[in-house]
């Protein structure tokens, strides 16, 4: 009995050592309490505003990147299919109407395969010379070769045909279903079309930006914009370089949660209740719903409308505060947008710590309780 007396002091001794140590935040977490967000607010003379999510806020900060293009790509014509460019490959065609003729005899043709175009536009015709070929189409270029040959042989029936050649190509590379060059044909005279022809895209749609490069000139947009918006199934042009690529917005995802790592976007917009089931929701065991709280560096136009001010200026810290718990608490966690850059945190229950402080203080006293009973068996 005395054994049992003696170990009192040491058990009381060490439920306040334990106390002492949690009030000194030793104890392990994953990250600040929500009491200690608070406390680093502005208006507790700390340096992030502390803003709770209600409607007016949703609304200040659904800010979606806006891509597109602009009127040098929207407002170019379709290429013509016919349209003969230097690089290009013609297939040409010559009868003559006589048994021994020029370059071919009575009904047999000579056939000219793969007359390329050269750099200043001209091809050459035996018979015929040079022959200005680049800006016409095949049917302009026919009736110049059937004036030069009429002087002689009588009445030659030529046949021009553009080939697809070098001429007018685009590059597509990135995340298609196959890169490389591409000839402007017919059914390829657009962006959309030409898309299909590389195989179409290798990664999910939601998440595809196409991106043109014309010269000095880029503009990028939402693959499934090309469906919804028709006047983004632009023309293309002869160097055009097309790039398909998967968005590359992320936001980090810290505290109790069903994971913490940093985490792509999905969709062309991303909610917070979207964000916190991309990573596996709250932890059941853990969080507390009433801290779920979204880091971000604001704008200055949209601090100034969310708080209400206009003195803000440059950047500014704000910390936005979701209650899962509130009646409207879910919707509003729906319908506030997360943006790239953003972090997710998700504090701790209040009872997870003094779980931990229990936790500690029963194996602590357990291991004392063990180490008394040795000493005491072992003492004379």
């Amino acid at each position: 009995m005395k054994i049992q007396k003696s170990r009192w002091p040491r058990r009381l001794a060490l439920v306040g050592l334990v106390a002492a140590l949690t009030a000194c935040s030793i104890l392990p977490r994953v990250g600040p309490t929500k009491r200690e967000i608070f406390a680093g607010s502005v208006q507790n003379e700390g340096d992030a505003f502390i803003v709770e999510v209600n409607n007016r806020v949703t609304e200040a900060t659904a800010v979606v990147p806006s891509l597109g293009f602009g009127p040098e790509f929207t407002n170019t014509g379709v290429v013509g299919s016919d349209t003969i460019r230097p690089g290009d490959t013609l297939g040409i065609s010559i009868w003559e109407n006589v048994d021994d003729g020029i370059l071919t005899t009575a009904g047999a043709p000579a056939v000219l395969e793969e007359v390329q175009v050269d750099g200043a536009g001209f091809i050459f015709i035996p018979y015929a010379g040079r022959i200005h070929a680049s800006g016409n189409n095949p049917e302009a270029v026919r009736r110049v070769i059937t004036e030069k040959l009429q002087g002689q042989t009588p009445e030659p029936q030529v046949m021009v045909s553009r080939l697809a050649g070098d001429g007018a190509t685009v590059t597509v590379t990135g995340a298609v279903g196959g890169q490389g060059v591409y000839p402007i044909e017919r059914p390829t005279r657009t962006l959309n079309a030409m898309l299909a022809r590389a195989g179409g895209v290798s990664i999910e749609p939601e998440i595809a930006q196409v991106k043109i490069i014309r010269g000095s000139k880029t503009g990028t947009i939402w693959f499934e914009d090309l469906f919804e918006n028709p006047s983004f199934d632009i023309a293309l042009r002869g160097g055009d370089r097309i790039l398909v690529e998967e968005d590359s917005r992320s936001f980090t995802a810290l505290g109790a949660t069903g994971t913490q790592t940093r985490v792509g976007f999905e969709s062309q917009t991303l909610s917070a209740i979207e964000a916190i089931a991309q990573v596996g929701g709250l932890s059941s065991a853990t969080a507390d719903p009433t801290g779920v709280f979204v880091f971000r560096n604001e704008a200055e136009e949209i601090s100034n409308q969310v708080l209400g001010r206009g003195d803000l200026i440059g950047a500014q810290r704000m910390v936005y505060v979701l209650n899962l718990t509130e009646p409207n608490g879910m919707f509003m966690a729906r319908d506030f947008v997360i943006r790239d850059g953003d972090t997710v945190y998700v504090t701790e229950a209040p009872y997870v710590q003094w779980t931990k402080v229990l936790s500690a203080v029963t194996g602590t006293i357990g291991a004392v309780d063990t180490l008394s009973t040795a000493a005491s068996l072992a003492a004379p």
